[in-house]
Order: structure tokens, then C-alpha cells, then sequence
């Protein structure tokens, strides 16, 4: 049996965004500056490009990832692999926007599989622990023309102008399908759960530490990169099919979401189970105790974050805590 795994912090550095204060303040320790806006807990994926940077090593030095692929079954469960084989199918962040984010998007599987040879697209849901402004989706449908022309000059009064913008406060959830422009407003602290894959295309860069007419594109140029975008205008009702608001348990992430990966908060005042099975905790306040069906109990805390592998079994939690337990999705439901 493999117990589970305690990760500390995993932040790339020199992100083109500013942030990195809050994930210091949730795990008590994390790295300097300001230019580390995120953590990659679990990651078996790198950076776009990188070789290496993005990967989390377990406690004893090795990468999670050949952890896995030396034994998938231990880590992710006989269904899980006879599916999909050593691909956890999940990425975890945590990811502190120390400024607004650019406008940017993530491609589909059908893009990425035709133009970049990849696996995965990139779908996301956002679990909000500091809230405050995102903007996802255009109001109207955007011609292609029209979406160059801004791309071109830059036009973010234009871009964010046409999207739809809204306020998020702590435990609401925010499900972003792959191409759906989007952008992350200063201020807000989430937990991200995702395809595993880093792949995206800026429609915004100005002022950002990035050369975006360069790098904002894969590669690929921003004739073809562009044929990614969701430029239909999403009706009000649509967008708030999304969003979640104060979900708990099953109900935390909006249901479309559930084919490309499942996330629950739990708050838990005494003890409660989890179901075995490959999952990333993250603990977002409280105390109290993790003990798998076989092993001895081990303290949770605030800011801790937990790989668990299948063998660990169920796990009883016990104590004044939330969390966020976040899964690939169900062999029987994934994409």
C-alpha cells in the first residue's frame, strides 16, 4: 500500500503575472517574491516548452510523475487505468492573482490533438477562496475579424467591454470550457482544478511581463492559434450555468465539468469518509486528522496539500477543517 503523500510548495518562478503573497499566507511557508502566482500540487505536467519546470517531486526526491508510471495501478485504480492508462487526467494550482490576468483562452482536445500533438485540451474550474471581479465569455457574438483587429492593437477596453463580468465571493465555484475567453481579476485566491496541460493563448498582453506577440500563440501563430476561440456571445443565463454558488459536496462544481475532472469542498465538524481512489487535497482552513484504512492517523492543517493514491483506500477525516478534494473524472464519464 502507498499512504499518502504530503507535497510541499511547487511555484515556478518568473511568471509574467505578480502574485505569490497569498499562498505564502495559506501554506506558512512558501517561495519568495512576487512573481510566483502559482503552485502546482501534484503536477505531472510541465510548462509549455520546459522539460522539467511544473513537475512535483514526492518527499524522497523522486518525480510524481515516474512515482506513477512505475505503478499506475497502486496510484490510480485498475478502472482508471484500463481507460486511460498511466494519465492521472488532473492538475491542481493554487493561484493568487497579484494583478487582474491578461484576456486568454485554452484550446479543446480536437485543437491541441490536429495542431500540437498534445493529449488534452484545457478545461478549468476555479474554487474561490478570496473573491472579487473575473470576466468569462463575450456578451455578443465576436467576429473573427473583429477579434484580430483587437488582438492586434491591443484593444483590452474593447475585450473586456464585450465580455460578461462578474463579482465572486469564497466557496463559489467558476467551470471555464475550453475556448471560453477569460480573465481573473486582481485580488481573487483560488484552487484550480484542470486537464493537465498548460496551453494557453493570450488575446492580452500589454503591460504584462511577457512578450505576447511572440509567446502568446504556442507556436502556432495567432492565424491558426485564434481558430481556438469560442466567439459565440454566451446569453446571461448560459454564464451563470458556470457558476456555483457556495457549493458543497458533489454540488461544487457546476455538473459540466464532471467529464474532464470532479472537485468538492467538504467542511468537516467531526469526521467524514472519503471514497478511495486517486485524489488532491487541498486544505484550505481547520485542523484535524487523515487516516487511511490501513495506516496510522497523520495531522491535517491548514495549507496542507496531499497527493493520495488509490491503495491508501477510504480515509476518515476527522476534526474542524475544509477542504478541497479534487479528482480525475470517472472512467465511466470522462472525456
Amino acid at each position: 500500500m502507498i499512504a499518502p503523500v504530503y507535497l510541499g510548495s511547487n511555484q515556478p518562478p518568473d511568471r509574467f503575472y505578480r502574485g505569490g503573497e497569498k499562498i505564502r499566507a495559506l501554506r506558512g511557508t512558501a517561495a519568495p517574491g512576487d512573481r510566483v502566482p502559482e503552485d502546482w500540487i501534484a503536477s505531472t505536467t510541465t510548462l509549455f516548452g520546459e522539460p522539467e519546470t511544473g513537475l512535483s517531486r514526492l518527499p524522497d526526491g523522486r518525480r510524481l510523475v515516474d512515482a506513477v508510471t512505475a505503478d499506475p495501478g497502486a496510484w490510480l485504480g485498475p478502472e482508471h487505468v484500463a481507460v486511460w492508462g498511466a494519465d492521472t487526467k488532473l492538475l491542481v494550482k493554487l493561484l493568487d492573482a497579484g494583478q487582474r490576468l491578461p484576456v486568454h483562452l485554452h484550446p479543446a482536445r480536437p485543437f491541441v490533438q490536429e495542431y500540437l500533438e498534445r493529449r488534452h485540451g484545457k478545461a478549468e474550474a476555479w474554487y474561490i477562496l478570496d473573491g472579487g471581479e473575473v470576466h468569462l465569455g463575450f456578451k455578443r457574438d465576436v467576429d473573427r475579424a473583429e477579434l484580430d483587429a483587437w488582438v492586434a492593437g491591443q484593444d483590452v477596453e474593447a475585450m473586456l467591454g464585450a465580455m460578461h463580468r462578474l463579482e465572486v465571493a469564497p466557496g463559489d465555484s467558476v467551470f471555464v470550457p475550453p475556448g471560453l475567453p477569460h480573465a481573473i481579476g486582481a485580488g481573487v485566491f483560488i484552487v484550480e482544478v484542470q486537464e493537465p496541460e498548460d496551453l494557453s493563448i493570450l488575446l492580452e498582453w500589454k503591460g504584462f511581463a511577457i512578450d505576447g506577440e511572440a509567446e502568446g500563440h504556442l507556436g502556432l501563430g495567432f492565424g491558426t492559434a485564434l481558430v481556438a476561440a469560442d466567439l459565440r456571445g454566451w446569453p446571461a443565463d448560459g454564464i451563470r450555468q458556470l457558476v456555483i454558488r457556495q457549493g458543497l459536496g458533489a454540488g461544487t462544481l457546476a455538473d459540466l465539468s464532471r467529464k474532464y475532472f470532479r472537485a468538492e469542498r467538504l467542511d468537516v465538524s467531526g469526521s467524514t469518509t472519503l471514497d478511495a481512489g486517486f485524489s488532491v487535497l487541498v486544505v484550505v482552513d481547520g485542523a484535524g486528522t487523515l487516516e487511511p484504512a490501513n495506516a496510522p492517523a497523520s495531522p491535517l492543517a491548514k495549507g496542507d496539500t496531499l497527493a493520495v493514491p488509490f491503495t491508501a483506500g477510504s480515509l476518515a477525516v476527522t476534526g474542524q477543517l475544509s477542504l478541497v478534494c479534487c479528482r480525475p473524472p470517472l472512467p465511466s464519464e470522462g472525456a
